[in-house]
């Protein structure tokens, strides 16, 4: 899958024809259809990259077909083939959206230009890749709150595709020419976390031998993304929500008052209300983060992203260009849960391309995570054969248990801070383990 689609929409079937062969012998993926709601009906089941369309066409216009497709796949550039006579309505219909026009009659040369200009590989597209109707939604409510100053936090489970989110908000914003800057909270330890956001100035503590600017300095004028806000300590959070109302920064060790222009976007794959009922989470940071949330749903709710996510990652990922799943490969990606989302079925991707035999991918060659699992021993009780990962898995399961879910009490007993412990869960939910029922500190 080199590239997305084609859809050339033309009433003339001769015509049709003609830009079908011209385009296909490109080694193009061209789709065609005979009139606008068919155009329709394509766009809502195909990934298309570009739409060239008729302007006359009976019984719906090229202009009303544009309006839809605005509607529809904001995403898709359009452009509209047009007679002589007919430029002033080509015009008129560019600024109600359409990306270009081809002028009737036009030659083979000029089609294959305008196609090489909008037509985007795939692998380039750096955009949410929304084929299922939950995700189109989602993408056309991520770009209408990127053209505001919203703060905006995305939830969802661990591999979803909140960061990709993040990204597209911040590349739709008029901020899209200034830093975009990400900080993982649950993976900077608590004691450096404060210097990594707010930076310091030499000699602030021991090892601080020069003054280094913070992430929020590094994103000014542009967006800071804080992944995984909820691991971060109670005390800290104070101090976030103050940088982000006063939207002025002190660095460590300083005395002076840098001023702040940037948006802040948040992602968690917890509950937040729930974190604040619980007390790990301050109630006025999540109102001043959860002005605008967004939900990226698990992707065994989005049935229809799987397999042109994994053709996706598979062209990413082959070192040979041609390669295909074939249909009981599809199937057995369809039949899988993904505990691990998106994540997992990028992992599994490239996993299966190591073990795979040249070709296309069959389900054979889909390298799963549980069968690459060693056979139990009936002689080493104690998991010998398994991961240190696994076996640390598996510790934590048993701690949690005996202390019937209460993770204070199961971090003490396995001697790490309860923020460790909230980071490994994370881990371990990903991997898909079933945990016991947890209770907070």
């Amino acid at each position: 899958m080199t590239e997305s689609a084609v859809l050339i929409v033309e009433d003339d079937p001769h015509l049709r024809e003609a830009l079908f062969d011209t385009l296909a012998g490109e080694s193009l993926h061209v789709l065609t259809a005979d009139s606008g709601p068919a155009a329709l009906e394509i766009l809502n089941n195909e990934e298309v990259g570009l739409v060239v369309s008729d302007l006359q066409m009976e019984p719906m216009d090229g202009a009303t077909l544009l309006r839809n497709i605005r509607e529809l796949r904001p995403d898709i550039p359009a452009v509209l083939m047009t007679a002589f006579g007919t430029i002033e309505n080509a015009v008129k219909v560019m600024r109600d959206g359409a990306a270009d026009y081809l002028v009737k009659p036009f030659d083979a040369a000029q089609l294959k230009a305008i196609v090489d200009k909008y037509l985007a590989p795939v692998s380039q597209i750096d955009r949410p890749l929304a084929v299922d109707p939950s995700t189109r939604d989602l993408v056309r409510i991520a770009e209408r709150v990127a053209a505001t100053e919203a703060t905006v936090t995305i939830t969802g489970e661990s591999g979803s595709g909140k960061e990709v989110f993040a990204r597209f908000i911040h590349q739709q914003s008029s901020r899209r020419d200034h830093p975009f800057v990400a900080i993982n909270c649950a993976a900077i330890p608590e004691n450096m976390l404060e210097a990594v956001l707010f930076g310091y100035e030499k000699g602030a503590f021991t090892g601080a031998a020069n003054a280094h600017p913070g992430k929020f300095e590094q994103a000014n004028n542009g967006t800071l993304l804080l992944d995984e806000i909820t691991e971060m300590d109670l005390g800290l959070q104070a101090k976030l929500l103050r940088v982000i109302q006063e939207k002025e920064v002190e660095r460590i060790g300083g005395r002076k008052l840098i001023p702040l222009n940037v948006r802040v976007l948040a992602t968690t794959n917890r509950d937040l209300r729930a974190c604040v009922a619980d007390g790990i989470f301050r109630e006025d940071l999540y109102y001043r983060l959860n002005v605008f949330p967004l939900h990226v749903p698990p992707l065994r709710e989005r049935h229809h992203d799987i397999i042109p996510l994994a053709e996706l990652f598979l062209y990413r990922q082959a070192e040979s260009p041609g390669r295909h799943l074939t249909e009981d490969a599809k199937q057995s990606l369809l039949a899988h849960r993904w505990p691990g989302n998106v994540r997992e079925l990028d992992n599994l991707i490239q996993r299966s391309l190591i073990l795979a035999h040249d070709g296309d991918v069959s389900a054979a060659d889909l390298a799963f995570e549980q069968d690459l699992k060693p056979a139990t021993s009936t002689v080493d009780e104690t998991g010998l054969q398994q991961s240190l990962e696994d076996r640390e898995f598996q510790l934590i399961v048993e701690a949690l248990a005996v202390s019937h879910g209460h993770r204070g009490n199961a971090a003490k007993a396995l001697g790490i801070s309860p923020r460790t412990l909230r980071y490994k869960l994370a881990r371990m939910r990903e991997r898909g383990f079933n945990l016991p029922g947890e209770s907070h500190e």
